[in-house]
């Protein structure tokens, strides 16, 4: 079944808790699962967080509080050598290798080295303006997610990114706003962005993913808009892709009670299994935008709809009346909705009982 219609990310993310062998065994259930993409992240923890930023409470839940989150993202580090490896693996194994860089030397060493295709901004630095700025500079597509956003911070977001794309001017506030409005700018951001609506909450409760705020950013954008999901379970994500996300993406983990920080909000191999095939089915069966009977409606019709028929035997000249006109299947003649007319008539010919009323 294709999957045109929306494109499904599995975000092994930090999932892999600094075993390569693990993050192998991620593309693995990903590509198995028939995942479009699977998705990483790059980062060197010294150019990420100071030695005393907390963590988030989520991460005191499932990682304790010994440790600081530097201390917590070291040991989530990958090197570039098994990157390259988990790049090359993902290629033996048909499916997309995508990873959200964190700072200058994580975009170069991706779309240098690694080559590809596109680039993640993650929630927490949609308001990173230099980040931004070189991830657009690369040229690159680029999905940005809005966790944590209003839509003003969206669009100053976009606004560098589009002079990223553009490369007029130098950067600043008010050369961000007019490559934002300008029309190169506008078309540069409609070829190559789509934006994420996200609830940036492990694992995020129901009462505060607000869907219908997809709604809301694709007619203020004007944009491709998709949905990164942090809910426990698959509904919320087959919900999306029911509204129209042209993207999924989803934690996913060999196991929910592994330690780490993403591990409880992510899917196991049979529900991320199940997650590709429902939001399959869903792009089947959305169509277009059009009410119109199919094909195999219009000869169902005949069958299952009525028409007008003589309900005893009658003669010509007779006039019309409910003593004898039936409304039976089949629905192959003149429709019910011309009853009144037929009343008002008299038979053109004879009929027997049962015979079309024409």
């Amino acid at each position: 079944m294709s999957n045109d219609y929306c494109q499904i990310i599995a975000e092994a993310g930090v999932n892999h808790n600094g075993s390569v062998k693990r993050a192998f065994e991620l593309v693995d259930m990903a590509a198995d699962a028939g995942a479009d993409v699977v998705k990483f992240q790059t980062f060197r923890t010294d150019l990420l967080a100071t030695g005393s930023a907390p963590k988030a409470n989520y991460q005191v839940r499932q990682t304790g509080a010994e440790k600081s989150q530097a201390d917590m993202l070291r040991e989530l580090e990958l090197t570039e050598e098994e990157f390259e490896a988990l790049a090359a693996h993902c290629v033996k194994r048909d499916i997309e290798f995508m990873s959200t860089p964190f700072d200058d030397q994580s975009i170069s060493f991706l779309t240098d080295r690694l080559k590809v295709q596109r680039l993640k901004v993650s929630s927490g630095d949609v308001t990173n303006g230099p980040l931004l700025l070189s991830m657009a500079q690369t040229g690159l597509p680029i999905i940005l997610s809005s966790g944590m956003s209003t839509l003003g911070e969206l669009d100053k977001a976009l606004g560098v990114l589009a002079f990223g794309y553009i490369g007029e001017g130098k950067p600043g506030h008010e050369a961000f706003a007019n490559a934002r409005q300008s029309s190169k700018g506008q078309q540069a951001l409609l070829g190559k962005v789509t934006l994420l609506h996200c609830t940036s909450a492990y694992p995020a409760a129901l009462e505060d993913i607000n869907l219908r705020a997809m709604d809301t950013i694709e007619a203020h954008f004007g944009l491709p808009i998709g949905y990164s999901d942090h809910t426990q379970g698959i509904t919320v994500a087959i919900a999306a892709a029911a509204r129209g996300a042209t993207m999924i993406e989803k934690h996913i983990t060999l196991d929910k009670s592994l330690a780490g920080p993403d591990h409880a909000a992510s899917l196991e191999p049979d529900e991320l299994y199940a997650l590709v095939r429902s939001v399959h089915e869903v792009g089947a069966c959305l169509g277009c935008s059009e009410k119109q009977p199919t094909t195999g409606e219009l000869n169902m019709a005949k069958i299952a709809r009525r028409s007008l028929h003589a309900a005893c035997d009658i003669s010509a000249g007779d006039a019309f009346g409910p003593e004898n006109i039936a409304i039976r299947r089949p629905g192959t003649s003149r429709s019910p909705m011309d009853y009144w007319e037929v009343i008002k008539e008299k038979a053109c010919r004879n009929y027997k009982a049962e015979d079309e009323i024409d």
